[in-house]
């Protein structure tokens, strides 16, 4: 007795197709799994048993054979119960082998029979639409997996409907696609009192997707600026929300299922390591920089970050993607994210303030900075010094510009910049004609001239500076890139406290 049920295997956002064969041949009672199966497949015989015996089926007093192919691909996770309950079924005759023909399967067992769900449902599904198969899946996944287009879905809450439904005894629905709410709405930027460089700063960031590194004493508002970022930048395409939520599902961050409208927004700790934020772990799992893809990463106490880890992100962000290795395979995530980073200007935080700074200033501000390298620095296209807000103004009733208005005008500033030949802002080693110096006015390439030759601008520093200037000549609707918007971009260049 023989049967054959198609799943898949994950590496990364990836699919391999994997075939869950079952035999069953006579001797003594036994059941064995093969195939390079980790420790939470080698457990899904006792799930699988007593999946089964709830519903009233026993497995045979006969050897159970269950291979995984192909053999020399690592198989992780409990998604393997499901196919494997299913060729059981098919192997003992309580279901046709017609009835799981083309359909890709996956789904955790619980002790009672019901269908759990499982991580990575939505990159199996695309899995199925691009093989021509359907998919059972869980459920409680089954909205998540609907967002795959022309796809036949069963989503059973447990075995015995499932089974019913197969034989043709009951008619399960096909799930609907949800959207997942946003878990809360950020906060406006109506909230901020003074500030304004820094409210001008964030506005270019998101029109322009730029990193930004904000440097000043503690309480300044630092992070409060970064949170009101994502209420500023623009809704996730459907493409966007696919990636996104494939991520998410892929590190079992989905439990909802459905699809994510709203851009990523992460903040590790700083004592976050290596593995949490890179990613990795037994599995390969994605980290906070692959979790911030298509949104935010924000790392508040820059320098507190472990140099390694720094390091780390210097690839992603020129690449927009990371690379876990593994002994016998790599896992490629994609990580296209915005860093903001916030950072005190020393170790006691007052470095510039003669009252407050402590008597090794200034060359604790000098010892602090070296921390965070030269190339990490250099990947920053903005760099301001947020200071303390004046204490008057903080009495102030008239609210400050709205969220709503700034991301009005970054809009536009996007609808501008759609209507100039091929931009490509977000990658710089695309050709970009709208980047190239015959686009400055006479007086903004004679100041682009003077500060390479007096700010020692690398080239990566050079194309920076450009882009950033673009990005302001977009929000003011100018073809041209002219002095004033150069200028601009170079005074966003600087340390002053560091200086």
């Amino acid at each position: 007795m023989h049967a054959a049920i198609s799943t898949v295997a994950f590496r990364g956002i990836d699919t391999i197709p994997v075939e869950v064969q079952v035999h069953i041949a006579n001797g003594l009672p036994a059941m064995a799994i093969v195939g390079l199966a980790d420790k939470a497949v080698a457990e899904s015989r006792e799930r699988v048993r007593a999946a089964l015996g709830s519903i009233g089926l026993a497995l045979p007093p006969k050897r159970i054979a269950v291979n995984l192919a192909p053999a020399d691909v690592v198989k992780e996770g409990a998604h393997f119960d499901l196919p494997i309950a299913l060729g059981l079924l098919v192997a003992m005759g309580a279901i046709g082998p017609d009835a799981v023909a083309n359909r890709l399967v996956l789904g955790e067992l619980s002790l009672h029979g019901g269908i759990e769900p499982v991580s990575g449902v939505l990159p199996a599904a695309m899995a199925a639409v691009a093989a021509g198969q359907d998919l059972i899946c869980p459920a409680k996944s089954g909205p998540e997996a609907a967002w795959a287009d022309a796809l036949s879905i069963i989503a059973p809450p447990d075995l015995m409907s499932l089974l019913n439904h197969l034989r043709g005894g009951q008619f399960l629905a096909p799930p609907q696609p949800e959207l997942l709410p946003p878990l809360h709405s950020p906060p406006d930027m109506r909230d901020l009192r003074g500030q304004e460089t820094a409210r001008r700063v964030l506005e270019i960031a998101a029109a322009g997707r730029h990193n930004l590194l904000m440097v000043g004493p503690p309480g300044a508002g630092k992070s409060m600026l970064a949170a009101r970022l994502p209420g500023l930048l623009p809704p996730l395409s459907p493409r966007e929300a696919l990636d996104v939520t494939m991520l998410h599902s892929i590190a079992g961050q989905l439990p909802a299922g459905g699809l994510i409208q709203t851009r990523p927004f992460r903040d590790p700790h700083h004592s976050a390591s290596m593995a949490a934020l890179v990613g990795g772990g037994a599995r390969a799992k994605p980290g906070e920089i692959s979790l911030s893809h298509r949104g935010v990463l924000f790392l508040d106490e820059l320098a507190e970050f472990a140099k390694p880890v720094l390091d780390a992100l210097r690839q992603p962000l020129e690449t927009g993607s990371i690379v876990v290795a593994r002994a016998n395979h790599h896992v490629t995530y994609p990580a296209e994210f915005q860093l903001i980073a916030a950072m005190n200007p020393c170790r006691c935080g007052y470095l510039g303030d003669p009252a407050r700074a402590c008597p090794r200033a200034p060359a604790c501000g000098r010892a602090y900075c070296e921390r965070i390298s030269g190339p990490m620095l250099d990947r920053f296209d903005l760099i301001i010094e947020v200071p303390e807000v004046d204490s008057r103004l903080l009495l102030q009733s008239a609210p400050a510009e709205a969220s709503a208005v700034i991301a009005a005008r970054i809009n536009e500033a996007a609808a501008f910049a759609n209507q100039l030949p091929a931009l490509s802002a977000d990658r710089e080693d695309h050709e970009d004609r709208r980047l190239s110096p015959e686009n400055l006015s006479a007086s903004a390439r004679q100041l682009l001239e003077l500060a390479i030759e007096k700010q020692a601008l690398t080239a990566r520093g050079f194309h920076r500076v450009l882009r950033v200037a673009r990005t302001i000549a977009n929000l003011a609707q100018s073809v041209i890139v002219d002095r004033p918007h150069l200028a601009e971009a170079l005074a966003y260049r600087t340390m002053p406290l560091l200086a």
